[in-house]
């Protein structure tokens, strides 16, 4: 059974699903204004886990993730410029070729980290009406109030709870303290749901709405979206743990203000990324991309390995040296697929049924991926310590199937050599037999140039990739 730690109880609980085998999980995806960072990646690879833990525990997830096109503004709380607009501007481009540029760019190394897909992809943009439809149900409740030349308010005075979800002093947002104030809010913490067209300037996105022309606040597309396509409650929602105070606050407030009932039973969330002891953000501009990373010679599986080594609740510290060290960890699990393009006559056998029981066992506790690595890293060590015996061909193949269910490194995608390289291999073999070790010794070298490290051994040698 699966065991999360819920933000919503700040505890530890067994998942119990509304509608079992059906799991509906909602993830607040990117505003695509510019490069998604390492930051994101930890982010929704740490999603991309909890879906493999819910398969793994005989559950079919319906995840829907969001594309933020359009509503957020340079500040969360409502103020400045919307990002994408923004950045269009600075580069004399539409605020849709922005959009649509990062987006692709998004969901390009999202396929690189090797994250499953989800069930929807939904953008901001093509959900108006929806949203439009979910502020005229405030405003008929009375939650809603209209700033003139600004836009209609969320007055958080009416939902009584607003402040229980991520425990908030309210009295720490009152003006000047810590958020940027607007004088004409009711109260510091009230949040746009449809900002009004400045009449003095062009907007690419911009669309027609009783409450005049316009585009929606950040806030209601999720709210919008995730009650679309997956109902009043969810199992789960899912994001990154600076969501908390605003977006997730707002969120609970406005769904749940319609539905009367929980937006969900279960809040997921990714704790922070630092960088020389900075947190990681577009903001501060210390973001390392996965484009820059590659182009450093990294492999997008070492650096999905090096997110997998740290507990989605605790503050990761990322560097090149941390990633190194990665890079190392994942060559031995190369090393160890590739032995089953070399089987041996040996005696030796593993139970490869109870070492995948024992990795999920440590994946449903809390997505505890600290101590799945370190027991995989042991498991490891013995397999490439005595190689695979042919008549474990079948059960090792199921293994490393297994592997890449669970934790999506690849290891079944990993080639073999080709047959010149073979002849090699082969070639320099029979130069040891015949202890000619100058031959055995250039061999090598033409092997290391195509990328194949060589280990001798008593009964022989083992390659594996460098």
């Amino acid at each position: 059974m699966l065991k999360i730690y819920n933000t919503l109880t700040r505890k530890i609980e067994v998942f119990k699903p509304q509608n079992p085998p059906l799991v509906t999980i909602y993830t607040c995806g990117p505003t695509v204004y510019d490069h998604a960072h390492i930051g994101h990646w930890f982010n929704y690879v740490r999603m991309d886990l909890l879906i493999r833990a819910l398969r793994a525990n005989q559950y079919k997830p319906k995840w829907v993730i969001n594309i933020t096109d359009v509503g957020h503004l340079t500040s969360d709380q409502d103020e400045g410029e919307d990002k994408i607009q923004k950045k269009a501007n600075n580069e004399h481009k539409s605020a849709w070729q922005i959009a649509r540029y990062y987006e692709k760019e998004f969901l390009s190394s999202w396929k690189e980290l090797n994250i499953l897909d989800p069930s929807l992809i939904v953008r901001a943009t093509e959900h108006i009406n929806d949203q439009i439809e979910l502020i005229l149900k405030l405003q008929k409740k009375g939650f809603t109030y209209k700033i003139e030349n600004d836009g209609i308010y969320y007055d958080t005075s009416k939902f009584k709870d607003y402040s229980k979800f991520a425990r908030l002093d309210i009295d720490q947002q009152q003006p000047g303290k810590r958020v940027e104030f607007n004088p004409l809010k009711r109260n510091p913490s009230d949040f746009s749901l449809w900002k009004f067209s400045p009449k003095d300037q062009h907007r690419d996105m911009e669309w027609d709405s009783p409450f005049g022309k316009g585009f929606p606040g950040w806030h209601i597309e999720c709210s919008a979206m995730s009650m679309k396509y997956l109902g009043d409650t969810l199992d789960f929602h899912t994001g990154g743990i600076d969501h908390i105070p605003i977006h997730h606050t707002n969120e609970i407030a406005q769904s749940q203000a319609i539905t009367k009932k929980p937006l969900a039973n279960y809040w997921m969330h990714s704790n922070h990324v630092t960088i020389n002891n900075q947190k990681i953000s577009k903001s501060l501009g210390n973001g390392i991309t996965l484009d820059q990373l590659t182009k450093l010679a990294y492999d997008p599986m070492e650096i999905r390995l090096h997110i997998l080594e740290s507990h989605y609740q605790n503050q990761s510290k990322f560097s090149l040296d941390s990633l190194d060290s990665a890079k190392r960890r994942y060559q031995d699990l190369r090393a160890m697929s590739v032995l089953r393009y070399q089987l041996k006559n040996n005696h030796q056998s593993f139970n490869f049924k109870n070492i995948i029981r024992q990795l999920k066992s440590y994946l449903l506790d809390n997505l505890n991926t600290p101590k799945v690595l370190a027991y995989l890293s042991q498991v490891t060590d013995q397999i490439l310590e005595s190689a695979i015996s042919k008549n474990q061909e079948h059960e090792f193949n199921w293994f490393l199937s297994e592997l890449d269910q669970l934790l999506g490194l690849k290891l079944t995608t990993i080639p073999d050599i080709d047959d010149n390289l073979k002849k090699l291999l082969n070639e320099r073999q029979r130069a040891r037999q015949l202890k000619d070790f100058s031959k055995s010794d250039k061999i090598r070298e033409q092997l290391k140039e195509n990328k194949i490290i060589i280990e001798d051994r008593a009964n022989g040698y083992l390659w594996r990739w460098e």
